[in-house]
């Protein structure tokens, strides 16, 4: 027990250094996260012990290095570039300005939040929708005098609708692969638990509505400059990967930009330049995570917290809860829902076997709760993206993401009152 707590230790540190000293100063800006990351990689490396410092770092450099690392990068990179360029080409602007034109302000809330939900589920990724909307989303609060942090939340919330429901998500997959269900009954079983609270989030995004107005002047709508958006959007919907659909994106702002004159070509990699150079603290986050957790797992903290869950269960509904909570902590540890589910995925279905817990239920609480800790952690991806194209702190959005608390409500209540009957 003692060197599986020690193992898990280097994940405390980041939490003491980064949120509880945050949450004491009343200030999440005094703490940045780089530092409490680059402690917290420095203490891992420290307590590793009986390995040549040679082998740490490179356990380290390898879980920095990982190819889901490195495509969240090369995403980043990508995400960084066309977001500036559309920006300095003006396609936020003309996007914002139409979005105002065809909503009016009480609406906004619920519009974003029903147009992050749609794009989610076609697609399959909160990353996509995430890259898709939160600039607009970020424009639409200027305009109106909104909060940015509220905008961007009712975004990153919206996005893990179709995260956890839509049939090519990777979590969705994932979790009905390692439980041997369909991909259909997953669905319906999914969609019992989460609409309910998608429809009760819509309702509170319409009720706070009341109080946007749209601005008395709203900014002429270039429809040409709105191309880049949309062509991302229906690309993305129609399933085109999003390395594929951001490397459009640039391009079609190139093309437009240099045209209409809002700048040259050399203007224009400058505008790539910039964006690209905006996203580097995260890309540096997203290493460090990856390298600081693959030292925890090394070092046995995954499977130490994995046997001590699943230690004390008797009862099916102890099962179910051993699962939440089992892929809500490998979430918190890896940062990422798809690896939580891989990882537990074989343990989740043997104790579901063992306690009579219905495999689509399985799959249904290994996909919910891992998206409601994604949505949540302030070092995810998602959050991490929404907050470098809002130009945030992440724990600002936090107390804005009333999606991920809903479902992680509905999901819990699902498992204390045994519903859905037909699979409890």
């Amino acid at each position: 027990m003692r060197k599986g707590l020690i193992a898990l230790s280097p994940l405390m540190v980041f939490i003491v250094l980064y949120l509880v000293t945050s949450i004491i100063a009343r200030d999440f800006y005094k703490v940045p996260i780089t530092v409490a990351f680059m402690a917290a990689s420095m203490y891992a490396m420290l307590i590793s012990g009986g390995i040549p410092l040679r082998e740490r770092i490179d356990i380290y450099s390898r879980g920095a290095a990982k190819g889901q690392m490195m495509l969240m990068i090369w995403i980043f990179i990508l995400a960084g570039a066309f977001a500036h360029t559309a920006k300095v080409m003006g396609a936020i602007d003309a996007t914002v300005n139409l979005a105002l034109t065809l909503l009016p302000g009480n609406m906004l809330l619920a519009g974003l939040f029903l147009a992050a939900c749609f794009i989610s589920i076609s697609v399959g990724t909160s990353v996509g929708t995430i890259v898709a909307l939160t600039p607009i989303a970020a424009g639409v609060a200027e305009q109106t005098g909104a909060s940015i942090p509220l905008m961007t939340a009712v975004v990153v919330g919206g996005s893990f609708f179709g995260d956890n429901l839509s049939f090519i998500s990777d979590t969705t997959i994932a979790a009905t692969s390692t439980q041997g269900c369909k991909l259909s009954d997953k669905f319906r079983v999914n969609s019992f638990i989460v609409v309910p609270a998608a429809v009760v989030i819509l309702g509170i995004y319409l009720y706070m509505g009341q109080g946007i107005t749209s601005p008395h002047s709203v900014g002429e709508v270039s429809f040409v400059k709105v191309i880049p958006y949309l062509v991302v959007l229906l690309t993305a919907i129609i399933g085109m990967n999003v390395m594929a659909v951001l490397s459009l994106g640039i391009l079609l702002t190139g093309i437009i930009g240099i045209l209409n004159g809002s700048f040259d070509i050399f203007g224009w990699f400058s505008a790539m330049g910039d964006g690209i150079i905006g996203m580097g603290e995260l890309i540096i986050i997203t290493m460090m995570a990856g390298g600081l957790l693959e030292i925890i797992k090394h070092n046995g903290g995954i499977d130490f917290i994995i046997q001590r869950l699943t230690h004390h269960v008797s009862t099916k509904r102890g099962a179910e809860m051993t699962v939440a909570g089992l892929v809500s902590f490998v979430d918190l540890c890896t940062a990422n829902n798809t690896v939580a589910i891989i990882t537990v995925g074989g343990i989740a279905k043997q104790i579901a076997d063992r306690f009579g817990v219905d495999n689509r239920k399985c799959a249904s609480i290994l996909d919910t709760f891992s998206c409601t800790v994604q949505g949540l952690i302030p070092y995810g991806a998602q959050m991490l993206m929404a907050a470098g194209l809002a130009q945030l702190n992440p724990i600002s959005i936090l107390p804005y993401l009333y999606y991920p608390f809903a479902i992680c409500i509905a999901a819990l209540l699902s498992i204390l009152l045994r519903y859905p009957k037909r699979y409890s």
